[in-house]
């Protein structure tokens, strides 16, 4: 069944970035024009990602090199978000992280020590890693069995490139979960409501005057939903029409470029 497209503008347009305003180092089709014209509208336009591989301030960096003027405020990752998370739940805590350097800066930036030594990690936090090497699991594997707990940045199955996709977060948190036959705790980027309330509190507006826009319905879609935001779908990245026809996951509108959110 066709799904409709916007008839209406909203207070706040939130997107996802990797194969929602872009793929690799080039924009879209229509994402400037898009985002460009519902700025002149004098509409927030604010950017979410579940990859934790990069400083948010090399995101914002980033879409302003490709024309999109953005600061760093304005971009909300995983890696943001977790930090947010330990300091309400784990203050203090001694971390192990399978992640790359952005996020490990991060945490360590937020006051958190980030050790190997099994005997006193508070808590494994599995990520995007293509650093990824059998010595990391096996700390992560005598942690948690030792006690420390298992927290997660993101649960995406892979993040879409030029002619591709590498595996992310997902695999991490399998191979863990499968050695230590141990449930992870908390997955807190999207679609978790961690992630929602991070952006709404960015934002200060209810959620039914935003819409979240990105091409996963798993994250980017059912985030959006269960928030009570209307949600987007761009079939530009990781989902296609006959996955979107399979998917229990419905969303409000289904685009197939970015300029289809505004109306006329």
């Amino acid at each position: 069944m066709t799904m409709p497209i916007p008839t209406q503008l909203y207070d706040a347009y939130i997107f996802d970035l990797d194969g929602t305003v872009y793929l690799g180092d080039h924009l879209l089709p229509t994402a400037f024009d898009t985002i460009s014209r519902m700025r002149r509208l004098g509409k927030r336009t604010v950017f979410l990602s579940n990859n934790p591989t990069h400083f948010r301030a090399d995101q914002a960096a980033k879409l302003t090199a490709l024309g999109l003027p953005t600061p760093a405020e304005d971009v909300i990752n995983s890696s943001v978000v977790m930090v947010n998370f330990l300091q309400r739940h784990l203050p203090h805590a001694r971390l192990f992280v399978i992640g790359e350097t952005p996020l490990q800066t991060e945490l360590r930036a937020a006051g958190f020590e980030l050790t190997e030594d099994v005997s006193r990690i508070d808590a494994v936090i599995a990520s995007f890693d293509r650093t990824f090497v059998y010595h990391k699991l096996q700390v992560a594997f005598d942690a948690i069995r030792a006690g420390a707990r298992f927290f997660a940045t993101n649960g995406d199955r892979y993040c879409p490139v030029p002619g591709g996709g590498q595996p992310d977060a997902a695999a991490i948190i399998a191979a863990v979960e499968a050695c230590t036959n141990t449930k992870i705790e908390a997955i807190v980027g999207k679609p978790s409501p961690h992630m929602a309330k991070a952006v709404l509190n960015l934002l200060g507006l209810p959620a039914n005057r935003c819409v979240m826009t990105g091409d996963r319905l798993e994250t980017d879609v059912l985030m959006g939903l269960e928030a009570g935001m209307a949600a987007a779908l761009t079939l530009t990245g990781a989902t296609t029409a006959e996955m979107l026809a399979e998917s229990t996951i419905k969303p409000t509108y289904v685009l197939h470029q970015l300029a289809e959110l505004l109306p006329g």
